[in-house]
Order: C-alpha cells, then structure tokens, then sequence
C-alpha cells in the first residue's frame, strides 16, 4: 500500500471510530425513544402518504412529495446496495448485515427527524425556488452559522469527492465494460451527456426523471433477488440464522473469507448501512425541502421511509443473496460478489451478472443526479446563486475522472467525507430535539381530533 492510501485509512478509522457510530445509533435510539417508536407505530400512515401524497398539490415547494422522496432515494440507492452490502460483509462476515438492519432501524427516526425540520426551516434562494435542510435549521433553529457553513462544506465534499461522483462513475463504466464490452471512454462521454442532460435542468428535471426510473430501477433489482432467494428458498433459513448469530459471535475464517469479530461486524454494517441510506448525513433533508407540502411533520413521514426502501428492503435482499449463495466466502469482493452470487443462484453466466450490471448502472446514474441537486443546495447556500451553473459544470468534470480512480481509494475518501458531513447535522438533531418532539405530537393530536370529527360525522 502506498503512503497516501495509508494516510487516507487512518484518517477513515479515526473519523468512523466508536464516537462516530455511538453518535449516529444514539441519536436514532433517542429520537426513537422520544417519539415513542414513530418508525414502527406510524410506518403504515408514513407509506400511505407515499403514495397519496404523489398527487398531494397542497403548500408551498417546487417539487410533490413523492417527486421529492424520489430525488432523495436517487442519491440514496446507488452502489452502496450492491457493492457496499458486498463490502461490509466482506469485511464484517454476515453479522454486519444485522447492525445494517439495526442502524437502519434507529435512522429512520433520524431521516424523520431531520427532514421535519428541513421543511420547518425552509426558505426562498434569488430564483424563487426552495432551499432547505442542515444550513438552515442549523442557521435558524440552532442559530449557528458556523456549524451551517461546516456543513455546507462537508456536503459539497460528499458530491464532489464522494458519493456523488467517483463512486458511481467507476461502477458505471466498469458494469459496461464487463458485460457489453464498452470501452471506458465511450461510457464516459455518455454518461456525462446524460448527466449535464438532466442536471442542468435542475430539481424539477431531476425529480422528474427520479419519479420514474428510482420505482422501476427498484422494482427490477428486487424481482432478481427473489428469484435468486427462491431457487435457494432451502438454505434461506440457515442463511438468516447466520446472519444473527455471527453478528454476536463474530465469524470464523473459511474459503476466501479472512474472518471478522463482532467490532469489525458492527462498524462495517453501520457505516455501510449509513453510506447507503444516509440517515443521519443531512443529504435527504435538502430534497424533502423542496417538497409540496402543507406539514413538516407529514414530510418527514415520507421521507423515513426512504431508509426503510433502501436498506430494509433492497440491502437485506442483496445481503440474503450473498449468504444463500455462498458469495460471501468466495475470493471476490465488492460488484464482483455479488455478479458471482447472481450468477451463482440464476444457474447462469450471463443473465446473472447482466442483471448486477444493468442495476447498478441504473442506480449509480440516479445516485450522480441526486448528489448534483445536493451540491447545488449546498453552493448556493455558500455562495449564492450565481455559483450554481460553475458547480455544476465542475461536477460533470468529476463525473467524467471518476471513472479513472481505484476503487479502494475512492471508498476510503466517500467514507471520510460522509463521517465529517454527519457530525455537524446530528448535533443539530440534538440540539433541536424539543422542536421535532413538539411538532411531532402537535400533529397527531391535530391527526387524531381531525379523524374523531370524521367518525361523528359519518
């Protein structure tokens, strides 16, 4: 290993160190606690606002509801559902899936938690549209500037240098070259023409596409996984009971596997749990503020199931195909394991990873559109509107190299700038704890006195 990918591991374990994941479980444990379970009691009311609110014309916001939950899974269902799942089990043995499922459990009381008062602290930029999330709660709620603009940059670092770009651009163009055979530079030039295509139109462009390709990219990723799961419905079982039991234990080495301890286990699921649903990271919030709604509350209901898509449903199902499969102990790692486990469960070399290939070129892209509407915010917060055409042109230029960066390099910058963005926005969660419970109970309160109306009524 050289110096630089040395430095950058150091720097990655210290920021993803126990204090790190302690702050992001904690936070989701309190706000879970204090809102009496909301991710639980209330997901039925959460998922039926999903739907109903993608005809929801109610309030103030460029964007529907839905629209809106769309744009935020964009960036949200990227690689992190295939190569990351891929990589923590690697690293942390299938225990690190169960800490994926608990991180995800406590964040949706985070991703509530935060795009509530994204919403709640909302304001207008110089063109009239809606500009929302950490900034501004920051700024507003907790009346800190600094923390605001710290998290700005840390943001923009996560577009630029992290999730947004070099991540995706390399799973594109390495999906392409292995399954079509497409030169590298060819897939670039595409991709960058798609990319400044939709971008350049902004949120309404980017949700507009997100609305119609995050439903059906998932769609197809899932209906592949349960085919994989059904052929192995046998060793589905055992493979469940793996993942709990090691997630306690620890796990053995055995074939291409190295062997993890519960530690490994749980800092692998959390931060890659985190790096794919983003709970906690403040990302979600800057779209859930361009959201047509009439209640914060409401938006925020909407919004926590964005983790419960992400990794309750497509990370638990790319994690059983890999246990089921054996993929895990295999010599394989990141897309790789998992092409090797559809290939394995599908019986078929080529349909298998042509599946692998076609789903995470579909998520990649949508995670690249989601990550330049959040630079966007995060540049226009910092230095107006008039910065927003030069970002954007910058970005499709990091689009374009991160095509040419090794991937263990690229993992290790994404990890450190998602650790950084996390902290100053979950302070703000904190800090800000009295607001969202308030808000929270006033609204089921209104909800209830409004449904007892109804029932006299009728």
């Amino acid at each position: 290993m050289n110096p630089l990918h040395n430095l950058l591991q150091t720097i990655d374990n210290f920021v993803w160190g126990p204090p790190l994941l302690i702050l992001l479980v904690g936070t989701g444990l309190y706000l879970t606690i204090r809102l009496g379970f909301i991710q639980i009691r209330h997901l039925p009311l959460a998922l039926s606002y999903v739907f109903s609110n993608k005809k929801n014309r109610n309030g103030s916001g460029d964007v529907s509801s839905f629209a809106a939950l769309c744009t935020a899974l964009s960036a949200t269902i990227g690689t992190g559902n295939i190569v990351g799942v891929a990589t923590a089990i690697k690293l942390g043995g299938p225990g690190a899936l169960f800490w994926m499922w608990l991180a995800a459990l406590f964040g949706m009381a985070t991703k509530y938690a935060e795009c509530l008062l994204a919403v709640k602290y909302r304001d207008k930029d110089s063109n009239g549209q809606m500009i929302g999330g950490p900034m501004y709660y920051l700024e507003k709620g907790v009346g800190s500037k600094w923390l605001a603009k710290l998290f700005a940059i840390f943001a923009l670092g996560v577009a630029c240098f992290g999730i947004g770009t070099f991540p995706q651009a390399n799973a594109i163009v390495d999906a392409a070259y292995l399954s079509f055979e497409m030169p590298r530079e060819i897939t670039v030039i595409i991709l960058t023409a798609l990319v400044a295509t939709v971008t350049l139109g902004g949120i309404k462009s980017i949700s507009s596409v997100a609305s119609k390709v995050v439903p059906v990219m998932a769609a197809f990723y899932i209906v592949a996984c349960i085919t994989v799961l059904t052929s192995q419905a046998d060793a589905l079982p055992a493979a469940v009971n793996l993942v709990i039991t090691s997630a306690f234990t620890g796990h053995a080495a055995a074939g291409g596997f190295v062997g993890a301890g519960i530690m490994l286990a749980i800092q692998s699921g959390i931060a890659r749990g985190v790096f794919s649903n983003e709970s906690g990271l403040g990302s979600a919030p800057m779209a859930a503020a361009a959201a047509k709604t009439d209640s914060c509350v409401k938006q925020g209901l909407t919004s926590m199931t964005g983790t419960f898509f992400d990794t309750i449903i497509i990370c638990t199902m790319t994690g059983l195909t890999l246990v089921v499969t054996g993929a895990w102990q295999s010599d394989y790692a990141g897309a790789e394991m998992t092409t090797f486990a559809f290939a394995s469960g599908l019986d078929s070399a080529y349909w298998g990873p042509l599946m692998v290939s076609v789903g995470l070129m579909f998520f990649a892209f949508t995670t690249i559109l989601g990550w330049n509407y959040y630079g966007e915010r995060c540049v226009t917060y910092l230095f107006g509107v008039k910065a927003i055409l030069p970002y954007k042109l910058f970005f499709l230029v990091l689009v374009a190299g991160g095509a040419f960066i090794k991937l263990d390099m690229i993992w290790l910058i994404a990890d450190i700038v998602n650790g950084l963005m996390a902290v100053p926005n979950l302070i703000g969660l904190i800090l800000l704890r009295e607001v969202i419970v308030s808000e929270t109970k006033q609204f089921f309160e209104q909800l209830k006195l409004s449904q007892a109306r109804n029932v006299q009524t009728a």
